[in-house]
């Protein structure tokens, strides 16, 4: 599955983005998808996952309650909103999809085939 992901861009602190993760492929309901980041000199990192039915999303501790991650199959989209942003939010953004059902985590999606990444950066 070939994914593409959009929506970046420079915010000011306490603002908003919405990423998207699209593809043409029919086949996308049968992967979860998850977003990762990765800031300069650091590792990737897990951000939110959902499974194929949009069920019971994970969320890594340092974006609960401030990320919301949903799907939508019918147009093979999977969003992330982003509120409350901070400049340590600021990081290249990728989706990825999983043929596992979850849940998911930091240690936790396996196979994953990666989009191309969106730039995040939130100024203070």
């Amino acid at each position: 599955v070939q994914l593409q992901a959009s929506g970046g861009g420079l915010v000011q602190a306490g603002g908003s983005l919405r990423l998207s993760c699209a593809t043409s492929e029919r086949t996308f309901s049968r992967y979860g998808i998850g977003w990762f980041r990765q800031a300069p000199g650091k590792e990737r990192e897990f951000v939110a996952a959902i499974n194929w039915s949009g069920g019971n999303p994970d969320y890594s501790n340092l974006v609960k309650g401030r990320f919301t991650i949903s799907r939508d199959n019918a147009n093979n989209v999977v969003s992330l909103q982003m509120n409350s942003l901070k400049p340590e939010d600021t990081a290249v953004y990728f989706c990825a999809a999983s043929p596992s059902s979850g849940p998911y985590s930091q240690a936790y999606f396996p196979l994953p085939v990666w989009g191309q990444g969106t730039q995040v950066t939130v100024s203070s």
